[in-house]
């Protein structure tokens, strides 16, 4: 993490402090956010472990699932809901991988999603890439058993 504290960040935890977000959901958050950078590899396997546990395990794919309801401009947070969730599928419990195929519907829409942005720029084809690279990974069972 840097040291500046960037106001995307300030009202992050401003909203946090107002939603009385849990440790789990605080860290989905952060890694899901707008930030141009990707969530950090150190971040991730922290809510990867916590998947473990079953309270946060709700929490995070709680957040993680609204973050793919997210569209227009908020294209990074379904974005990165999905590396995220990539992530915790080879690294979490076994029951996010369950709970993604059984949700497996919500990432396939997720291949038509449109967005352009003011300068004209289709910033909707990398979350149509990613949820193409997810759906094809929670349909290959032999995959699934490998990266675990």
């Amino acid at each position: 993490g840097s040291s500046r504290m960037s106001t995307s960040s300030l009202r992050r935890q401003m909203k946090n402090i107002v939603h009385n977000y849990s440790e789990a959901e605080i860290k989905v958050r952060e890694a899901t956010s707008n930030d141009p950078w990707g969530p950090s590899s150190s971040l991730m396997s922290e809510i990867a472990d916590l998947t473990y546990n079953v309270v946060a395990f709700s929490e995070i794919m709680s957040m993680i699932w609204k973050r793919l309801n997210d569209h227009g401009k908020n294209w990074r947070h379904v974005y990165k809901a999905m590396t995220l969730m990539e992530y915790l599928i080879k690294t979490g419990s076994e029951r996010v991988s369950q709970q993604c195929k059984e949700n497996m519907y919500a990432v396939q829409t997720l291949k038509d999603f449109q967005y352009v942005d003011r300068d004209g720029k289709d910033q909707g084809v990398n979350v149509r890439e990613k949820a193409k690279q997810l759906v094809a990974l929670l349909r290959d069972e032999d995959r699934l058993r490998e990266e675990r």
